[in-house]
């Protein structure tokens, strides 16, 4: 039986309560994983992942970013951060939220997974706060050149300067993911490149709180995480030893097909990390976690947590 408990905590805007879940396995907490969730979804999406881990001991905790789920219902705008350097903001929420997880589960190893979006607030949060945790699983990841963040950073204020951050930005999310279905022979929607199961991506369409458009602040801080990911003083600063796993389907365009989820490893393999893996999942889209193959990813990631567990005790 897993225990699921809801709670809020303060964000590192100052203004707003964050919406977080816990799923608290019976007896022995072996090991915690927080999940970092992904652009325009929220936490709660990943229920069933959570629900396996916790029934085998581990305990899964995550929040809505803001802007996001449950986090932005009360108060605030759908695809906006908030004003003051929000890409520091959303890696610094992770952080508040691994904190009071430690607090409350003292000496337990700790693993940090994060998706999408969440995967580049991940990889932010390693040359911040990696020293911190045991491993770091980066699902559904992707490189974009410096050049092209440079530039769709320079839009996004442009467009700031003349719409406000709050503008609900069409252009540059036809901009970023429009060629996105491209692979897709007779796409069905505008979202089929997220997943193979339709079932998956109808619900999606259908959820008021997924697929909704950035706000032009929602967007520069997405660039603003991509671009500081793109700095080698960042990546040489993220703990040599520190175990990290990429894991994405090679049918993903968010990660080039599998090309830009090499380029992020050979980064962390050029900068030094000692300790690293990769696997890509055949024929499968974005939402690796919610494809028809999602059991195995699951029985992959499973011994994967367990052994940073075994390394922890030692």
């Amino acid at each position: 039986m897993v225990k699921k408990e809801e709670f809020t905590f303060d964000s590192r805007d100052g203004m707003t309560k964050l919406h977080a879940v816990r799923w608290v396995p019976e007896g022995k907490v072996v090991c915690i994983l927080q999940i970092v969730h992904g652009m325009a979804e929220y936490v709660e999406r990943y229920e069933e992942l959570a629900q396996y881990l916790g029934e085998k001991g581990i305990l899964v905790t995550g929040d809505d970013h803001l802007g996001h789920g449950k986090s932005a219902e009360k108060r605030g705008t759908y695809g906006y951060f908030c004003e003051q350097d929000p890409a520091t903001v959303v890696v610094r929420d992770v952080h508040r939220l691994k904190k009071i997880t430690q607090e409350e589960y003292p000496g337990v190893p700790y693993v940090i997974l994060g998706h999408s979006m969440g995967s580049f607030i991940t990889r932010n949060y390693l040359f911040r706060y990696g020293t911190g945790i045991q491993g770091a699983v980066i699902c559904g990841t992707g490189s974009q050149p410096a050049a092209l963040i440079k530039l769709s950073l320079l839009i996004a204020n442009i467009q700031g300067l003349f719409l406000g951050q709050k503008h609900v930005a069409k252009f540059i999310e036809k901009l970023a993911f429009g060629s996105y279905n491209r692979r897709i022979p007779n796409a069905r929607t505008p979202f089929d490149w997220l997943c193979t199961d339709e079932k998956v991506v109808d619900a999606y369409m259908e959820d008021k709180f997924c697929g909704f458009t950035f706000t032009v602040n929602g967007f520069k801080t997405l660039f603003t995480l991509l671009d500081r990911l793109n700095q080698d003083e960042n990546l040489s600063a993220m703990p040599k030893e520190l175990p990290v796993h990429f894991i994405a389907g090679d049918m993903d365009p968010v990660g080039s097909y599998g090309e830009g989820v090499r380029k992020a490893y050979d980064d962390f393999a050029r900068t030094g990390m000692e300790r690293i893996s990769i696997k890509l999942y055949s024929g499968d889209r974005h939402e690796l976690l919610n494809e028809k193959d999602k059991r195995q990813v699951y029985e992959d990631i499973y011994p994967w947590i367990m052994e940073r567990v075994r390394e922890y005790q030692i």
